[in-house]
């Protein structure tokens, strides 16, 4: 059974709804990297509700709706009375379009995805989730990927405006109307969940990447401002894209490139910390984001049942506070970075 601490629930910000520590983040389940046997999928999800996960998040762009499709089956099977469900809007499905290419998955479904920040978008998006998901509910509903990663220099100020004035007008309405609970974005750029954050009135966001062991360029600006207006962070890419997993090892991945020298020499200094303590650098990395009060829970990628119980597991053993304090003194961790208790 997992201890206690690696799947309590926490606060969504001033949501009212609690979230489990570890959730699932079903990118993978998108054939992302690989094309998955449908079956293991399906598993995967119940396994992490059997583990005692209860946040699930998901995008239509993860494999162009498999991922949703894949999660509806696994509900089908277990029931989702206990998960809270979180899905995506900015992208809009054309089935008979033609997939075309450059959304960067190895698989999934032969539908085109166009992005449609608009109002009638966003409702549009939520229809099509809800029929791939096969439910009446959807309790997080997430602004997708207004960042300049996605969208490029040119073209992040109009679609600023088109989210704001059109997808955040839908959900807004529909989180009044009692239709969704609560209502963020979710981008790879802190700065943007900044500027989001004091333009609208959103509940959560899920941010990618930029709060980790490895960097923390979140921490000065944004999370201030995210407790100050009771926003609850979901916090993905904690591994960033695979170095903190896997280690200083060659190939490994940064931002989903070859990790350059310098992040690996860093890595290379954190993981021998680490060692001294008897403590996997996949563990100190799980554990180091909720050292911060905004955090509420941690969205991880898996595409094995063994995948989940071993998140879990992790999570569910200590890391010495000495190991926190050597990293600080050696200048891997700034002094006035929140650490786990």
């Amino acid at each position: 059974m997992p201890a206690a601490n690696a799947l309590a629930p926490r606060p969504l910000g001033r949501s009212g709804l609690l979230v489990s520590t570890l959730g699932f983040g079903a990118a993978p389940l998108g054939d992302l990297y690989a094309r998955l046997d449908e079956a293991q999928a399906v598993a995967t999800v119940e396994a992490a509700i059997a583990g005692g996960v209860t946040l699930i998040d998901t995008s239509p762009l993860y494999g162009h709706g498999l991922s949703e499709h894949r999660i509806g089956a696994a509900l089908r099977r277990v029931g989702s009375d206990q998960v809270i469900l979180s899905t995506k809007v900015g992208r809009v499905a054309e089935p008979f379009a033609g997939r075309g290419d450059g959304s960067g998955y190895l698989g999934g479904l032969p539908h085109g995805m166009r992005f449609d920040y608009s109002y009638d978008g966003a409702m549009r998006s939520l229809e099509q989730s809800a029929l791939r998901l096969g439910v009446d509910r959807l309790d997080i509903v997430l602004i997708h990927d207004v960042d300049v990663w996605t969208h490029g220099e040119a073209m992040i100020e109009q679609r600023f405006g088109e989210a704001m004035n059109g997808a955040y007008r839908a959900l807004e309405r529909l989180r009044a109307a009692g239709a969704v609970r609560a209502i963020g974005v979710g981008v790879n750029e802190a700065a943007m969940c900044e500027r989001f954050a004091r333009a609208g009135d959103f509940d959560t966001m899920l941010l990618a990447g930029r709060y980790s062991l490895l960097e923390q360029p979140a921490l000065a600006s944004f999370m201030p401002l995210a407790l100050e207006k009771g926003i609850g962070l979901m916090l993905g890419g904690v591994f960033n894209s695979g170095i903190l997993a896997t280690g200083p090892v060659a190939g490994a991945k940064y931002n989903y490139n070859p990790a350059p020298p310098d992040i690996l020499a860093r890595v290379t200094a954190i993981q021998a910390v680490c060692t001294r303590h008897d403590v996997p650098l996949r563990r100190a990395a799980l554990h180091f984001p909720l050292g911060h009060p905004a955090v509420a829970s941690l969205v991880m990628g898996a595409v094995s049942p063994a995948e989940v119980e071993d998140q879990i597991a992790e999570l569910s053993k200590a890391v010495p506070a000495a190991l926190w304090a050597e990293l600080k003194a050696l200048g891997l961790l700034g002094a006035d970075v929140p650490v786990p208790a």
